[in-house]
């Protein structure tokens, strides 16, 4: 019984967390590779990105909930999605055809993307703060627990007790889903390939036939669709606060890098690595072990290696580690 006891308190605080977060760390991962792996620079204004498509969907959820509409157990975020995706793929395409378009014509060099981006990452980050304001936003509804402490422990009698959360559960599932459907897209549609192709040898899909603008066109909408899924994700399972999103880019940025910077799987890869890393290495051991160890032998201290607030430090570490040793990343991806 205290294995399973052990194994319990792992799955609530360690394993189930790092996995949700985990899925949304990997779709944020997916929209940086993806800009870096087509447009070939790193957008220093995806997590800002993400806090828009977050901020249009809690808007709408707010009106639908105003109007009486809801989806029972399930958050009303999900009605709004689309909205949010269709306006944060307006805003991205805009900002492609007013900032981006003009140093892709004139063959800038990556590092002036980099900089624009961070232009427009200011920009966003003062228009979301300016509209949504800069304290935190609840907006989950429905069924708060797929399963509650309580209703675990009378089915099983253990002392402890699994709780997993409704935005736990739907956020690996989206992710999975959304993940499914870009491997998808990008192995069995001719557009899909198209995208591949441009990324592996730009001239000589021009020499081909594709058409770059289109390309681009579709490459901004999907890193809308991922930005604006994993913000609402990460804001149903937390809470939504501007500036949130964009301490996230240490750790988005740490994932697509250790997987493999423009490498879509390496992305998946190492945004799961990066978030049971931090979860792992700032968890309190003390209590599993307990459960585990003769009562004679339990420790003193909280077998935590580090505190909660150095999460972002872990990221940082690994990503360190990563540039100076293996800079490709897992999958051999663009080095940086």
């Amino acid at each position: 019984m205290d294995l399973l006891n052990a194994l319990v308190t792992l799955l609530n605080f360690v394993i189930i967390p790092a996995t949700a977060y985990g899925a949304q760390l990997a779709l944020g991962a997916l929209g940086v590779t993806l800009i870096y792996g087509i447009l070939r620079f790193s957008n220093f204004a995806h997590g800002d990105t993400m806090a828009f498509g977050t901020m249009v969907v809690i808007l709408c959820t707010w009106a639908l909930q105003g109007a009486g509409i809801t989806l029972g157990p399930l958050p009303t975020a999900l009605l709004a999605l689309p909205i949010g995706i269709a306006v944060t793929g307006l805003l991205v395409v805009g900002t492609d055809k007013m900032v981006y378009r003009f140093y892709r014509r004139q063959k800038a060099k990556p590092v002036i993307y980099v900089i624009a981006s961070l232009g427009v990452m200011f920009i966003l980050n003062g228009i979301v703060r300016f509209i949504i304001g800069v304290d935190d936003q609840r907006f989950a509804d429905g069924e708060r627990f797929i399963i509650s402490a309580g209703t675990f422990r009378d089915m099983t009698g253990l002392e402890e007790g699994l709780a997993f959360r409704t935005s736990q559960g739907l956020t690996i599932v989206v992710a999975l889903i959304a993940m499914a459907l870009l491997f998808w897209f990008l192995n069995r549609t001719r557009t899909g390939k198209s995208m591949r192709a441009f990324s592996d040898n730009e001239d000589l899909a021009l020499l081909s036939g594709i058409n770059p603008e289109r390309v681009v066109m579709i490459t901004w909408l999907i890193v809308a669709a991922l930005a604006t899924t994993a913000g609402v994700l990460y804001g149903l399972d937390k809470s939504f606060k501007p500036f949130t999103y964009f301490q996230l880019l240490l750790p988005i940025f740490a994932s697509a890098i250790v997987g493999g910077l423009g490498n879509p799987v390496g992305a998946i890869l190492g945004g799961f690595l990066i978030a049971f890393s931090e979860v792992g290495v700032t968890y309190a051991f003390r209590k599993v072990v307990a459960y585990i160890l003769p009562e004679s032998m339990e420790p003193s201290g909280l077998l935590q290696l580090l505190s909660t607030d150095y999460k972002f430090a872990v990221s940082f570490g690994i990503l360190l580690i990563v540039l100076l040793f293996k800079p490709t990343g897992i999958m051999k991806g663009k080095s940086v």
